[in-house]
């Protein structure tokens, strides 16, 4: 937005036309003048020399070509204002040349190179007109009293020469103070309505803005005052005298401090509504000036008071729930553990044989409060990490042996679901300083949340490697991959992917598991994935000791039984494809 609308263009469209018209009646009337002049010449009674000729052709031909030239040429660019102006200086000086010199009769047009440039802009070209007058007035001097100019002419023709020279320079110089003057005016007329427009501005203000003298007395005041401001207190006992009691020391030390570093802001309370706050920036502008700007930030503060209390009471909120979801998850933990044990002692037949049916409802409910625990320990583990009450139990282990115990666990799930599932680990051991159930955990669910999205006939691969001082586990699936908006939500608390039968089976929680664990360990996951190929899921922890290094054995262990030995032991389940391979780092 343009504050003041006639600053961007110096000049009017239609004075512009009004200071053109004039310069070039004066340039015509220069013209008329030689060309009456050199009639008058031709009328007199006497020889005359071809040097007055020359001379008038002289003073004439830099009006010629001026007015052949148009009026936004000689407006706008600079480069044809000083070839003129040159001209109109070669043809003054070669004039007075060949009339005399600076005492013969036409010695005043030393000065037309100053008459056009006052017509041109006075502002920008008389300087350059009377250095080329004055570099002419110096040629004519010299050539005059070296005695190389012709002789001066006399009488009348001294006569008419001379009153051409006059009238002629000092109609362009009166015309050129007449172009400045009005310029000047319109000058004078911008700045005047740029001022009211300004001071318009200034009363529309929202605020107040005010001036202050070291004193901290009021020079002036614009705009809107804010609640609890009398304009008429704040004029006649200053500025200091409008706060409340309290904060009077605070202002008067904000002017000091405003005077003394350039700026400075507060925030303090009227004497006329105790109950508002008013905000004050101050900025140095004279050293005996302050400006300042004072506003209500009342409605602000008490937004971001509320604000505030709101963010506490929803931090209270979440810490009371992560407490409530830790105590009811370890309260559940108990009876379940119990329903567990004797649904386990049922399926075994450890105090005898039981029918089919009976057989079949243990196993139920053995594999249902397996997966209820699960879900339990997940929303445990989660809600001591959100109360920042997980510990972790750090100590040095082999990482290989955390992941083949948790590829055993999932190993008969994998066979169900007919699902390949593999481990590609060194061969030498990989020492790491971490907590040994959280890595288990780690492994745990990023093969289960694969077997979760892997088709029978898939392959889900777990690679356990370690580098520079980092353990990376990364667990490969070729299941159905992620969309890229799932993806985004996936490692917060509760959030889950894929169809209603995939999130059926969990609650969210294992990858913010997968990620919390990695955090506290100073780690980080990292999931890529794409829809129809597979997933990915890295995790990288800074908790190696050893690097692991050798030749690559590949071997297959020996098949694990999907139930503890019972009397009588039931088969072990076959391991089919499944094998765990050693390659190299």
């Amino acid at each position: 937005m343009d504050v003041l609308p006639h600053a961007r263009n110096s000049r009017s469209p239609a004075r512009s036309a009004r200071d053109d018209e004039a310069a070039r009646l004066w340039r015509l009337g220069w013209l008329v003048s030689v060309c009456l002049a050199a009639g008058a010449v031709a009328l007199l009674p006497i020889r005359v020399d071809w040097s007055i000729w020359a001379a008038l052709a002289a003073g004439g031909l830099p009006a010629l070509l001026s007015l052949y030239l148009s009026d936004g040429t000689l407006r706008d660019n600079e480069r044809v204002q000083s070839l003129l102006l040159v001209t109109w200086a070669v043809g003054g000086t070669l004039a007075m040349v060949l009339t005399g010199g600076v005492s013969g009769a036409m010695s005043a047009w030393c000065l037309a190179p100053v008459a056009a440039a006052a017509t041109v802009s006075p502002a920008r070209r008389l300087a350059e007109g009377a250095a080329l007058a004055l570099i002419g007035g110096c040629v004519a001097a010299l050539t005059q009293l070296s005695g190389l100019g012709p002789a001066a002419p006399t009488g009348t023709l001294a006569f008419i020469l001379g009153f051409l020279a006059l009238t002629s320079t000092g109609l362009g110089l009166a015309s050129g103070l007449l172009i400045g003057h009005r310029r000047a005016g319109d000058r004078d007329s911008r700045a005047a309505a740029g001022l009211q427009v300004l001071d318009g501005l200034l009363d529309g203000l929202p605020h107040l803005a005010i001036s202050l003298n070291p004193s901290g007395r009021v020079e002036s005041v614009r705009g809107t005052p804010p609640a609890g401001i009398m304009l008429e207190a704040l004029s006649r006992d200053g500025l200091v005298a409008v706060a409340a009691p309290g904060d009077r020391q605070r202002l008067s030390s904000a002017v000091a401090q405003a005077f003394r570093d350039g700026q400075a802001s507060l925030v303090f309370a009227p004497v006329l509504g105790v109950e508002r706050l008013l905000a004050l920036d101050l900025q140095r502008t004279t050293p005996r000036l302050l400006v300042g700007l004072l506003r209500d930030v009342t409605i602000e503060r008490n937004r971001e008071a509320a604000l505030d209390r709101a963010r506490s009471d929803a931090e209270a909120l979440a810490a009371g729930r992560a407490r409530f979801l830790a105590n009811m998850s370890h309260e559940l933990r108990t009876p379940l553990n119990a329903i567990m044990g004797f649904s386990d002692i049922m399926r075994t037949r450890m105090f005898g044989p039981l029918t089919d049916r009976y057989g079949e409802y243990a196993e139920l409910i053995h594999e249902s409060g397996g997966h209820l625990l699960d879900l339990i320990n997940d929303v445990l583990d989660m809600s001591k990490i959100e109360a920042e009450r997980f510990e972790l139990s750090r100590g040095v282990f082999d990482a290989r042996e955390a992941v083949q115990a948790a590829m055993r666990l999932l190993r008969v799930q994998a066979d169900g679901a007919g699902v390949q599932l593999r481990g590609v680990l060194p061969p030498g051991d990989l020492e790491v300083d971490a907590d040994r159930r959280a890595l288990k955990q780690i492994v745990l669910n990023l093969i289960s949340n694969a077997l979760k999205f892997t088709p029978r006939g898939g392959q889900v691969t777990v690679t356990a490697d370690g580098y520079d001082g980092v353990l990376e586990i990364v667990v490969a699936d070729t299941g159905v991959g992620i969309s890229p908006e799932d993806l985004e939500r996936l490692g917060r608390p509760y959030e889950q992917a894929g169809g209603v039968d995939q999130r059926a089976r969990g609650t969210g929680l294992g990858l913010s598991l997968v990620r919390a664990f990695a955090k506290l360990h100073g780690g980080e996951m990292h999931i890529e994935s794409r829809l129809g190929a597979g997933t990915s899921v890295s995790v990288r922890l800074p908790v190696l000791l050893t690097p692991a290094r050798g030749p690559v054995p590949v071997v297959e262990p020996e098949p694990v039984a999907k139930d503890p030995p019972a009397p009588p032991p039931p088969p072990p389940t076959s391991l089919g494809d499944n094998v765990i391979a050693f390659a190299p780092r």
